[in-house]
């Protein structure tokens, strides 16, 4: 994390803050800007720490503020320590314990072992930028406090960052859902990991998850998330790349007029839009965005040279051939609309189900217009083993949209989520 102080801005503050508000010191919410409130709070946070009360964030301070921000702190075993006094003294329950350490007996604590406490509050924040580091942060948190969520990667983007998948449930029925990938779509991230927190909250407490039992979902279903398929472009529009930065002059020089910059960004950061590059009629694709002017690398639309010359779909690609998923659905936005269809194919009960989709979340189903029909992830998935595909548009207005309509987009999509597990 960078150094902070009165003055910052961009999504690094924002992560500060949301940590300072879950510690208590910031009552605000988070906006990006370092101003006098939120020095204030950087130095009640240090004097309770016993750091140089300087109110600035460097790495001492971020050190100590980062269990705040993934969710959970690792306690050692003291002599008398049970899971209702740790729970007790980090406000949390010791059922939360209990789920966090599967292999700990809690009569029989080992002291000098090591036992991970969770927080009260969710992992998962949707007030904030979500950028990059901050989905590497709550994939940290989530397995650590759901050990039965597998998590790793699946491939590389552009700029060579890893691209990190969840896996939730053993059932033999195998379901894909991916979101963000475009840049300015963003919002779709958080949206798939409060799911996959909620989920894995429900399961390990015998909960319901959308109206479904989350256990006999995990049992009956075999769930892959790749929750970001476009980091580097996610971190252009977010911000986390600094004006000036080599990150950030190699899009610029692709940007064009009449699209904003970063904020109009939906290519990866080699200007390649990710959602143009499947095998799946690609070159009725190019035809139809060259026509339209995207001749070149830019910010949208670009097609690339050939199908899967970006790493970021090609990692997509191969994860969905090695998975021989059963149905998948891909979150972008914006327009309240699920997309279906491709070509001729017509997949077995795909319009049934995308029926249910549309009555759970108010959104229709209709089929793809003309002049996004083709080279999708959806479409290739279709095309490729003509098994239910999905497309979904969530939210309405002008991407990237504001995090402020992330709770409407949460509960319209809350039963997309879990009805295309149901079989």
């Amino acid at each position: 994390m960078d150094l902070l102080y009165i003055g910052s801005r961009g999504p690094d503050v924002e992560l500060l803050q949301e940590g300072l508000r879950r510690t208590g010191d910031l009552a605000e919410r988070p906006d990006g800007i370092f101003g006098p409130r939120t020095e204030s709070a950087v130095r009640r946070f240090q004097m309770r720490r016993g750091l140089p009360a300087d109110g600035v964030a460097g790495s001492r301070t971020w050190s100590a503020l980062r269990p705040w921000l993934v969710g959970y702190r690792r306690v050692r075993i003291a002599q008398g320590d049970t899971f209702w006094r740790l729970a007790r003294h980090y406000g949390t329950t010791a059922e939360a314990i209990v789920a966090a350490n599967p292999d700990l007996i809690p009569t029989n604590l080992p002291v000098g072992g090591e036992v991970i406490v969770p927080f009260a509050f969710e992992v998962v924040p949707t007030d904030i930028s979500f950028t990059y580091e901050v989905l590497i942060l709550c994939i940290e948190g989530i397995a650590a406090r759901y050990p039965d969520v597998r998590t790793g990667s699946f491939g590389y983007s552009a700029l060579g960052r890893e691209l990190p998948r969840l896996t939730l449930g053993f059932g033999p029925r195998r379901v894909f859902y991916n979101a963000a990938h475009h840049a300015n779509e963003w919002i779709t991230t958080p949206l798939l990991m409060r799911f996959a927190e909620r989920y894995a909250e429900a399961s390990a407490f015998g909960k319901e998850i959308g109206g479904r039992p989350a256990r006999e979902l995990l049992a009956d279903v075999t769930l892959v998330i790749a929750p970001m398929v476009d980091p580097d472009g996610v971190d252009l529009v977010c911000g986390a790349f600094s004006p000036g930065s080599p990150e950030w002059l190699r899009a610029a020089m692709l940007s064009t007029p009449g699209i904003p910059f970063p904020a109009g960004w939906k290519a990866n950061i080699e200007g390649v839009d990710l959602n143009l590059q499947y095998p799946a009629l690609w070159e009725r694709a190019r035809e139809i965005k060259f026509a339209q002017g995207y001749t070149k690398p830019g910010p949208r639309d670009y097609v690339g040279p050939e199908p899967l010359s970006a790493p970021e779909a090609r990692a997509v690609y191969e994860l969905s051939l090695a998975e021989d998923f059963d149905r998948t659905v891909s979150w972008h936005t914006q327009g309240k609309v699920i997309y279906w269809q491709f070509s001729d194919f017509r997949p077995e009960g795909a319009e049934e189900l995308g029926q249910r989709l549309s009555k759970v979340s108010g959104y229709p189903l209709e089929p793809t217009p003309e002049e996004s029909a083709y080279a999708g992830y959806k479409d290739w998935f279709i095309q490729e083993y003509n098994r239910p595909g999905y497309t979904v548009e969530a939210g309405q207005g002008t991407s990237p949209l504001p995090i402020g309509d992330f709770e409407e987009i949460w509960q319209a999509n809350l039963g997309i989520m879990t009805e295309t597990m149901v079989f």
